[in-house]
């Protein structure tokens, strides 16, 4: 019989099948260690989480193994995991949405390394409450993309916008814009289009629109193809399928001026030092900072 194991969260008990299963060799690092992380994690990340229709990167032989993205909720889903349908071209998709923390320690017990996030809520679908610029670095120094955060937020403020910073525990930083929900995903889609014009006008030599990347050169990826609806972006706090167990850490806006910062900086088996030297989620008052999308 295959060893199980539980970990609380919130009000529930979630049962770990395979719970000694390696995820991370390189670090030792165990689905149960995963679980166990979402558990206490979830103080921090859930109010980031909740509501949203999420697609889950899975890993069921570790994340030296192939993932695959997962976005129909499988059937032996327990009902307190909600749900929401959604229409694809051909069909409908149902996507799973977090209510309660647990849901998070629920995911990795089904080998989610990190679950990625839809732009907006289920009550509102076709309405952002936030935006994203995405800051992929062509393998420049890493102090180039904090500048470029840097100065992605120095245009957000002068448009009336509040930025926030989160490295992403893969390669670069995104700026994060809480919006009030007045704007469809097309409006916002084409007002993130012109500010990133706007940004690599500024920073020609530095930064670019280029898609393609060997067409790129050392320039760094302004990437706002993320706020198209159904696209979505890696959780606050997720782990990521990188070696070491990195996660997505939002940051303080003035720690973009700090040379020691890495796009993995943070880990699994670390972060809860930093969150209790700095007295918490750097985000938690988010949602208070969100404006409406200029026009």
């Amino acid at each position: 019989m295959k060893r199980t194991a539980e970990i609380r969260c919130g009000r529930r008990t979630v049962e770990i099948s395979n719970p000694d299963k390696v995820l991370w060799p390189d670090a030792g690092i165990t689905k149960l260690d995963l679980a166990a992380y979402y558990a206490r994690v979830a103080e921090y990340m859930f109010p980031h989480v909740k509501d949203r229709p999420m697609n889950l990167h899975n890993f069921p032989q570790g994340v030296a193994g192939k993932g695959f993205f997962l976005q129909d909720i499988p059937d032996h889903f327990p009902e307190w995991i909600a749900r929401v349908t959604v229409p694809k071209r051909g069909g409908t998709v149902t996507h799973a949405v977090a209510k309660e923390p647990a849901t998070l320690p629920y995911l990795a017990g089904q080998n989610c390394i990190t679950p990625h996030l839809w732009s907006s809520r289920v009550d509102m679908l076709d309405r952002p409450d936030h935006m994203v610029v995405d800051l992929d670095p062509s393998g420049g120094p890493f102090h180039e993309i904090r500048a470029a955060a840097r100065a992605a937020g120095d245009l957000l403020r002068a448009k009336g916008l509040h930025p926030f910073a989160m490295t992403t525990g893969s390669r670069g930083i995104h700026v994060l814009v809480p919006l009030r929900r007045t704007a469809d995903y097309d409006r916002v889609r084409a007002f993130a289009r012109t500010l990133a014009e706007e940004l690599v006008d500024e920073h020609p030599h530095k930064l670019t629109l280029e898609h393609r990347i060997e067409n790129r050169g050392d320039r760094i990826y302004v990437d706002v193809l993320r706020n198209a609806k159904v696209h979505t972006v890696a959780a606050p706090y997720a782990s990521r399928p990188k070696p070491g167990a990195p996660v997505a850490t939002p940051l303080h806006w003035d720690e973009l001026g700090d040379r020691r910062l890495t796009p993995d900086r943070w880990s699994i088996k670390t972060l809860f030092k930093r969150l209790d030297a700095i007295g918490g989620d750097p985000w938690a008052e988010l949602r208070r900072h969100a404006r409406a999308l200029p026009r």
